[in-house]
């Protein structure tokens, strides 16, 4: 397999990386044929993951603008994935030129990418770390550059806790960011549910399974287990939601089946 130009030569180009199958579903061209195989075969259970990511794009852009009305200029988003069009940073500094954003993810791939988008871009950066190693994060000379933790943040956290395992202990990760978060801030959540999903369990969980023989355990949540990472903060109307309900731009009927798995959020913490 040959090695694109833009792809670091410390990462192993036969192993599927989630963030890749992500970038996939959502039609870039940062993905391997590894990735594309991972996706295509997830999809012959699940032929409706690209809208639900999708789905999850809008939701995110559309929190994006919420918290910049809301008077926020400061956004942190872990497990950011490969750059594509409307990213947080594009969003937000379009609608607020001075806004700040750190991204974060552990993808070798997604860092070097995001550090080639955001060349010459003073008021963004990228930290390359794990979520479950907040305290790494919250040190990072590129937060502690760009981020005023006294005053509020936006913190997302879009897609990417279905990925920890409840052996990470997710739900003291999320608790020890608010923790280190002012009054006010925000917290923007997706996460992948069975609930919601036009299937069968059982045909869902075979897709599930896919990303299980990839070595990258999808950990479906339900509701309530999924609102428990809300504890501290007060619920932005209508709640935690399927995608398409959050604060609509359209309408929600003209949405497709699937763009209605899993769940969306956002809290204020007290």
């Amino acid at each position: 397999m040959e090695r694109p130009a833009w792809a670091p030569r410390s990462i192993d180009i036969s192993v599927p990386s989630v963030s890749r199958i992500y970038d996939y579903y959502l039609g870039g061209s940062h993905n391997f044929e590894v990735d594309r195989e991972a996706a295509r075969k997830a999809m012959t259970y699940l032929p409706g993951l690209p809208k639900i990511m999708q789905a999850n794009r809008a939701f995110m852009r559309r929190a994006v603008r919420f918290a910049v009305e809301a008077g926020i200029d400061q956004f942190l988003d872990i497990g950011s994935g490969i750059p594509t069009f409307g990213n947080v940073h594009e969003v937000a500094q379009t609608a607020h030129p001075g806004a700040r954003v750190v991204y974060v993810d552990h993808d070798p791939v997604a860092v070097a990418h995001s550090q080639a988008v955001l060349a010459g871009n003073e008021a963004a950066d990228v930290v390359a770390a794990d979520l479950r190693k907040p305290q790494e994060i919250l040190s990072s000379p590129q937060v502690s550059s760009l981020i005023d933790l006294n005053r509020p943040v936006a913190l997302l956290l879009v897609a990417i806790l279905h990925f920890v395992e409840d052996t990470d202990d997710p739900y003291e990760t999320v608790a020890q960011l608010r923790e280190a978060l002012a009054p006010g801030s925000l917290l923007i959540l997706t996460h992948a549910s069975y609930e919601g999903i036009p299937l069968s369990p059982e045909r869902a969980e075979s897709a599930v399974d896919v990303y299980k023989d990839i070595r990258n355990p999808l950990v479906m949540r339900s509701r309530d287990e999924i609102a428990r990472f809300f504890e501290g903060y007060d619920m932005v109307e209508p709640g935690l939601v399927p995608m398409p309900l959050w604060r609509p731009e359209s309408a929600p009927e003209d949405e497709d089946p699937y763009a209605f798995s899993g769940f969306a959020g956002v809290g204020i913490a007290a």
